[in-house]
């Protein structure tokens, strides 16, 4: 998994090298998010200039879980090139029998079941100037449904490709 990640972290700056893009706004973005539980693929697309949907396929110890967020984007500290975000969405997943580290919290052990439950956003994206490239850095609270009910508070970065 890290090899691959970073063969996709050295392809996306290669990429970044090779082309010369207006880093203002982006219609819809693919990325990398590493994430307090999870890790994986995310992308992106802005609905209008300042509403996105956002989803991310990420894995996990013993398990993968698909994550769908609406998202209200706004300039922070009047910087052109730094964006707030917020938003809510859900989660769907699956998880193996095992024992799962919880941030906070001592290590559980689960058998294998569902994963479903409520999320919220909120983070700062900045989009590099003349590059398509944006890395985001956010939190993620979530409630737990299926397996709980539990709450959950996880960190996020992100690193995405933007697209006109």
């Amino acid at each position: 998994m890290r090899k691959t990640a970073l063969l996709l972290i050295i392809a996306a700056f290669i990429m970044l090298l090779q082309q010369k893009a207006s880093a203002q706004d982006y219609r819809g973005a693919v990325g990398l998010k590493f994430g307090g539980y999870e890790n994986g693929i995310s992308g992106k697309y802005f609905m209008k200039p300042n509403t996105a949907i956002e989803g991310i396929l990420g894995i996990r110890s013993h398990g993968v879980v698909l994550t769908g967020l609406y998202e209200i984007h706004q300039t922070a500290f009047d910087v052109a090139e730094l964006k707030f975000y917020y938003g809510a969405g859900a989660h769907l997943g699956a998880v193996g029998d095992g024992y799962y580290k919880r941030y906070g919290g001592d290590d559980e052990y689960y058998k294998s079941g569902l994963l479903l439950g409520a999320d919220g956003v909120i983070g700062l994206e900045y989009i590099i100037p003349q590059s398509p490239i944006a890395i985001s850095l956010d939190l993620n609270p979530r409630v737990e449904l299926a397996r709980g009910p539990f709450f959950d508070l996880a960190p996020g970065l992100g690193i995405k490709y933007t697209f006109k």
